[in-house]
């Protein structure tokens, strides 16, 4: 129907702007809800954009710090390495895994925050700018999709949470031993019986529990961040949609008025939102390696 909005002249309709924005840049369309043969290299190509200026200027800040009064890059740079400090301090008590867990909160921190952060470019700047990319590459303009904020896509969320949850294994593994968390995941939260009947039930009924919490965890850890970025993206949309009504119509000046306004509280109040929502993330995340340190 876009296509044919197009070739009458027309342009599209609010919903067909809105799912056209929705739609993911992927090798192929997904044939069940769950497709591991299907990758949306939109999300991949800014994840990983995304993650190497993070890193980059994290080492650019670390090569020019110096002893003296620091400058506001690395003023900024320290207080946000002493506030993830702090955190892992507080929550992960093993010295020796903190060497490994607070620089990789430290990354995950800046890499959610860049990664959420795409969602205060305006809505039609990238895909614009890739649609002419992909029609000059002799493809339909109207079959560019591009979609800019890596984690309002739960491949990408789900992709960290399960990052995380293989970081609290390892540990798991290594803090308590093989067989020491092997002992916890059949006795641990209801305990076990001398009855040899009763432990073997007991057993049972606490691995499905270990399993069920390291599932709700992770679930719960990628969904959270993911409907939080996608419901800030889909409100983008929607105001974005009153500035274009106006453009279509040529009246009603308080449809511009309204979307300068709401655009702008909007942006303003979704900084706290990305800054809030990458910090959230990090701090389960170091909950959760913490929790794998302990014994129960």
């Amino acid at each position: 129907m876009a296509a044919e909005n197009a070739a009458a002249g027309q342009g599209p309709t609010a919903g067909e702007y809105i799912l056209h924005h929705l739609t993911f840049f992927q090798n192929q369309h997904p044939k069940n809800v769950v497709d591991f043969s299907v990758f949306n290299f939109d999300s991949l190509f800014w994840g990983a954009l995304l993650g190497a200026v993070s890193c980059f200027f994290m080492w650019k800040a670390a090569r020019k710090a110096t002893s003296g009064v620091p400058g506001r890059f690395q003023a900024a740079v320290e207080i946000l390495v002493e506030m993830v400090d702090a955190q892992a301090k507080g929550i992960v008590h093993n010295a020796t895994s903190r060497k490994f867990v607070a620089p990789l909160a430290l990354v995950v921190f800046v890499w959610i925050f860049m990664m959420n952060a795409m969602d205060l470019l305006p809505v039609d700047l990238l895909p614009w700018v890739w649609q002419h990319i992909y029609g000059a590459a002799g493809h339909e303009p109207e079959h560019a999709y591009m979609r800019v904020v890596p984690t309002a896509d739960l491949s990408m969320t789900m992709g960290l949470s399960i990052g995380v949850l293989l970081v609290c294994l390892f540990y798991n593994v290594k803090v308590k031993g093989p067989g020491g968390w092997a002992h916890e995941l059949v006795t641990a939260p209801f305990g076990t019986s001398k009855n040899p009947i009763l432990a073997v039930i007991m057993g049972v009924l606490n691995l499905a529990m270990q399993i069920i919490e390291f599932i709700a965890k992770t679930v719960s850890h990628g969904m959270r961040l993911f409907g939080n970025m996608y419901a800030g993206e889909l409100i983008f949309l929607l105001i974005a949609l009153m500035g274009g009504a106006f453009s279509l119509t040529g009246t009603g000046i308080a449809l511009a008025i309204g979307h300068i306004i709401a655009g702008t509280a909007w942006a303003i109040f979704h900084i706290l939102i990305i800054t809030l929502q990458a910090f959230v993330f990090m701090m389960l995340a170091l909950v959760y390696v913490g929790q794998a340190h302990d014994a129960h």
